[in-house]
């Protein structure tokens, strides 16, 4: 029976950890701006600049735009870019991947989960 309880248990917590996973409108307006402001610099989202475009980064390889000469250490990682990986990214990109030409770093957390919710949301 205990068993059973727990399984009930997870089953109707279930909707909540998906909901809890969805990116909201204000996180994804929050990390819009927080990318239009630290991150437009180097990158845009449909043009290479500096950084590669990165429209549709979410859920793709690392190094896989053909239009953008990315370092032999990122092309070499075999990455793929979802939560984990970009939040490991731009904590610290040489951390991550040495030798890679990205210097800039996140430091707020806050700010991280908002420029990759934003991210995501620009996947599909």
């Amino acid at each position: 029976m205990k068993q059973q309880i727990g399984w009930m248990s997870l089953i109707a917590a279930i909707p909540l950890l998906l909901l809890s996973a969805a990116p909201n409108a204000g996180e994804i307006g929050k990390g819009k701006d927080i990318f239009e402001r630290r991150c437009t610099g180097c990158h845009n989202l449909d043009q290479v600049r500096t950084g590669p475009k990165l429209r549709r980064v979410f859920g793709r390889p690392a190094a896989s735009d053909a239009g953008f000469p990315y370092s032999d250490s990122l092309k070499a990682s075999h990455l793929a870019w979802n939560e984990g990986s970009l939040d490991r990214w731009l904590t610290d990109p040489e951390a991550l991947i040495l030798d890679n030409d990205m210097a800039f770093r996140v430091s707020d957390p806050g700010e991280r989960a908002a420029i990759i919710a934003y991210l995501k949301s620009l996947a599909k």
